[in-house]
């Protein structure tokens, strides 16, 4: 078993040690502060089957859970709409934040092996940017990832991925994600 206290992922120890100083060098920051870092990555499932199979939504919040590497929360229905037969409270989705460690190792097997089985993949869109920094993107099949075990899975879910990040701009959180080799198209 690893030494928690020794252990650090590598994406982790690849910002101290390389990224920091190249961020730095790009901008030209006065302080370390300035440096942009990761600051959490939230990933959400939104489960349309849960209207007619409750059991839907706890499968996902499972599987959601496995990719994660940390217990899922299951997501409720804010109020009712009558059009989409959704009531008030009715559980719908499943989503999971993580920070710090979890972060890092979830990041790395995203670019390194979630990316890279997908489907016809040319790499991911470079505009999908908030405006503050943070980049959203979105998988139409969660088994591309290794946790899930192909042969019990029912059916094949959409996941949205949401990676935020301290940076105040767009072409910073860019350059910040080019420098973890996130696989943009453009």
């Amino acid at each position: 078993m690893l030494d928690q206290a020794t252990y650090s992922p590598r994406l982790k120890a690849q910002y101290r040690e390389v990224i920091r100083a190249a961020m730095k060098e790009e901008f030209g920051y006065k302080n370390d502060m300035q440096i942009p870092r990761l600051d959490k990555i939230v990933l959400n499932m939104g489960i349309g089957e849960a209207v007619k199979d409750t059991k839907k939504v706890k499968q996902g919040a499972e599987e959601l859970s496995l990719i994660a590497g940390q217990k899922a929360v299951i997501t409720h229905a804010k109020k009712s709409i009558a059009g989409f037969r959704v009531r008030e409270e009715m559980p719908l989705g499943t989503k999971v934040t993580l920070r710090g460690d979890r972060m890092y190792e979830f990041l790395d097997r995203l670019i390194n092996i979630a990316l890279p089985r997908v489907r016809d993949f040319r790499g991911v869109k470079g505009s999908s940017f908030d405006g503050r920094g943070n980049y959203a993107m979105g998988l139409k099949e969660h088994i591309v990832f290794p946790e899930i075990n192909f042969d019990k899975v029912d059916e094949v879910l959409g996941m949205d991925i949401i990676i935020c990040t301290t940076a105040p701009t767009d072409a910073e959180a860019k350059s910040l994600l080019k420098h973890f080799n996130m696989p943009f198209n453009s």
